[in-house]
C-alpha cells in the first residue's frame, strides 16, 4: 500500500482552523449577519461536543473488541460531529459577542480551571488527531496505536469539557 503525505493537508488545516476560531474573538462581528438569531448556536456546539464524545467512547469500544471497521466508522463519525461544531462555533462567534461567565466562588474557579485547559488542548487536538488518523488511514499501526494513546484521552477530554463549559456559561447567554 503506498503511504499518502498527510503532512501538507494537516499543517493546512491546523493552520487554518485554529486561525479561523483566533479570529472570530478578534475580529469585529460581521454586520451581514445583524438580524439573525443565533442564539440557539452554543447548545447546537454542545450537543455536538456530546455527540462527538460518544462517537469516541464507541471508536474506543469497538477497538477494543478488535472491530477495525466499526471503530473507523466511529472516527470519522465523531470527525464530522467535531466538522459540525467548528461551523456552528464560528458561526455563532462571528455574528455574536462572547457570553461573560458571571459565575462566583467556587464555581468561578472551577470554570476558569475548565476554560483554560479546555481551550489548549483544544488547539493541540486539531493536529493530534489529523495526525493519529492519517497514521491509520496509511496503515502506520503501531504509530497509529501510540499516538491513539495521548490523542484519544485529549479529545475526549476536550469534547466533555465543551459540554460542560456550555452549561456552566448557558445561564449568562443573552437572550
Amino acid at each position: 500500500m503506498k503511504q499518502k503525505n498527510y503532512t501538507p493537508l494537516i499543517g493546512g488545516l491546523t493552520i487554518a482552523i485554529n486561525g479561523l476560531i483566533a479570529t472570530a474573538y478578534f475580529l469585529p462581528k460581521f454586520d451581514c449577519l445583524k438580524g439573525y438569531d443565533f442564539s440557539v448556536l452554543p447548545l447546537i456546539n454542545a450537543i455536538s461536543n456530546g455527540a462527538t464524545f460518544i462517537a469516541l467512547l464507541a471508536a474506543l469500544i469497538a477497538i477494543k473488541k478488535k472491530n477495525v471497521l466499526l471503530h473507523r466508522s466511529f472516527i470519522f463519525l465523531a470527525f464530522a460531529f467535531t466538522a459540525l461544531f467548528l461551523f456552528s462555533y464560528l458561526l455563532y462567534h462571528f455574528s455574536t459577542p462572547s457570553a461573560k461567565f458571571g459565575g462566583t466562588g467556587i464555581v468561578r474557579g472551577i470554570y476558569f480551571f475548565i476554560l483554560p485547559t479546555h481551550i489548549f488542548l483544544a488547539v493541540l487536538i486539531v493536529p493530534l488527531a489529523l495526525i493519529t488518523m492519517g497514521m491509520g488511514l496509511n496503515g502506520n499501526i503501531v504509530k497509529h496505536r501510540k499516538m491513539a494513546a495521548w490523542t484519544m484521552p485529549i479529545w475526549l477530554y476536550v469534547s466533555s469539557t465543551g459540554v460542560i463549559v456550555y452549561l456552566m456559561i448557558s445561564p449568562y447567554y443573552p437572550h
